[in-house]
């Protein structure tokens, strides 16, 4: 599951950062001081998470409680064997080794073609 939109990411990099699962209300409250956004927007996006499974659910009471499916860690990893997998063989053989560069240097990958 790839995170498409922007408020989307903003979501997940909250959910991410908790331990604890979170209901709307939380993740409203800590997009507020910098979006003006409508609490039903929120309410929104994190049922379309939930239900491309990149969130879980479960109701506590009255309200959706939410945590990730999945570490950050993971969902990078597989955004990035998803890239990967579009590449011929000498192409990712070439990212790889671009990146492994990179990992090893600390610099930024910048090659010709923008990969």
């Amino acid at each position: 599951m790839a995170v498409t939109g922007e408020l989307e990411q903003a979501v997940m990099d909250i959910l991410w950062s908790r331990s604890e699962p979170l209901s709307v209300r939380d993740v409203h409250d800590r997009l507020a001081p910098e979006r003006d956004l409508a609490y039903t927007t929120v309410m929104t996006v994190m049922d379309r998470l939930a239900k491309k499974g990149a969130v879980s659910r479960n109701l506590d009471g009255r309200a959706w409680l939410y945590r990730p499916a999945r570490s950050r860690a993971a969902e990078v990893a597989s955004e990035v064997l998803e890239l990967l997998h579009r590449l011929s063989g000498q192409e990712r053989a070439e990212v790889l080794a671009s990146v492994r560069r990179a990992v090893d240097t600390g610099e930024v990958v910048n090659t010709p073609g923008g990969v």
